[in-house]
């Protein structure tokens, strides 16, 4: 499947980038799953003009994550609830930097996009590769797993280490590239 060439540019007004987090513990019954939405995020698709990607990139602002649900829970989640998980993540988890990612190697095989490339994140810069289903009409959505202690991240805990979110969190992003480049 061929792309038509160009720059395509999209964002949080053409699709959703989402962190999934999964709680374990003896406590976890008190944790949530959580379903987590970056706010503000740009993904860049180069297309040549033989209509094959040349190179994925995004940025993300981890300012501008909202918790959107708390799956599991002995409770609902409260207003204060997400405030203060959002507040952690923020400053304990990803201490305020920048989310980045740069293709290295892009491959376009038969409806799938295997990308390569680095993603930086807590301050730290490291490999990783994912693929992204493409169809007919470029919607473009896959899943990928992030294991936080490989960028440096100490998984968050609670309850004296009885309640912890999983080392292993997902980014899932759904979107559809623009008809036309930019």
């Amino acid at each position: 499947m061929a792309l038509r060439p160009g720059r395509h540019t999209v964002g949080p007004d053409g699709g959703t980038c989402r962190v999934n987090t999964y709680r374990e513990g003896m406590a976890q019954k008190v944790g949530h799953d959580l379903i987590i939405e970056v706010g503000q995020w740009q993904a860049t698709v180069e297309v040549g003009d033989d209509g094959q990607p040349r190179s994925v990139s995004l940025e993300a602002d981890p300012a501008s994550l909202k918790v959107l649900e708390g799956h599991r829970g002995v409770k609902p989640l409260t207003d204060s609830d997400r405030t203060e998980i959002r507040s952690n993540i923020d400053k304990k988890i990803l201490g305020g930097q920048p989310i980045k990612f740069n293709s290295s190697a892009v491959k376009l095989s038969g409806d799938k996009l295997i990308v390569q490339g680095d993603l930086t994140m807590a301050g730290s810069t490291r490999p990783a590769s994912f693929e992204l289903q493409l169809d007919r009409e470029g919607r473009v959505s896959g899943m990928l797993p992030v294991t936080q202690s490989e960028w440096g991240i100490k998984p968050y805990r609670a309850l004296m280490g009885a309640l912890k979110v999983r080392d292993t969190v997902e980014v899932v992003l759904d979107a559809s590239l623009p008809k036309e480049a930019n």
